[in-house]
């Protein structure tokens, strides 16, 4: 095993509406997507760029993608987890798990649900 990276590389968030994927983790991240079609699943790539910390993934819609609220949750760097809970509520998602912060650690942290049914996290560096 490669010790010099983290394990994460990629991830895929499963959707059932694209365009209602696409329009709330716009609208509630300020992310813009690109789109593609691969191996017979619609697709809408997050941004990322090579040089930053973190990984990347999409948004993805297929007979396999089944949004769930159980099993692997990807948190979501934020500048303000109550600025961003309130534009997710604003938009139909729901606060799963509030604001908490740990200031003695130096972050917070929710959950959210988005449109399509998953459980997201979210983390903010204070």
């Amino acid at each position: 095993m490669d010790g010099y990276r983290n394990p994460g590389v990629y991830f895929e968030i499963p959707v059932t509406d694209m365009e209602r994927a696409v329009r709330f983790y716009s609208q509630t991240f300020n992310f813009s997507f690109e789109r593609e079609e691969f191996d017979g699943n619609q697709m809408a790539y997050f941004p990322f760029q090579e040089m930053l910390p973190g990984i990347t993934g999409a948004l993805a819609k297929g007979e396999i993608y089944k949004p769930t609220q159980v099993g692997i949750l990807i948190y979501f760097h934020v500048e303000n987890v109550i600025d961003t809970i309130e534009k997710a509520l604003a938009l139909g998602g729901k606060e799963l798990y509030p604001a908490t912060f740990h200031t003695d650690l130096g972050f917070a942290v929710a959950e959210i649900e988005d449109l399509e049914g998953n459980r997201i996290g979210l983390h903010q560096k204070l």
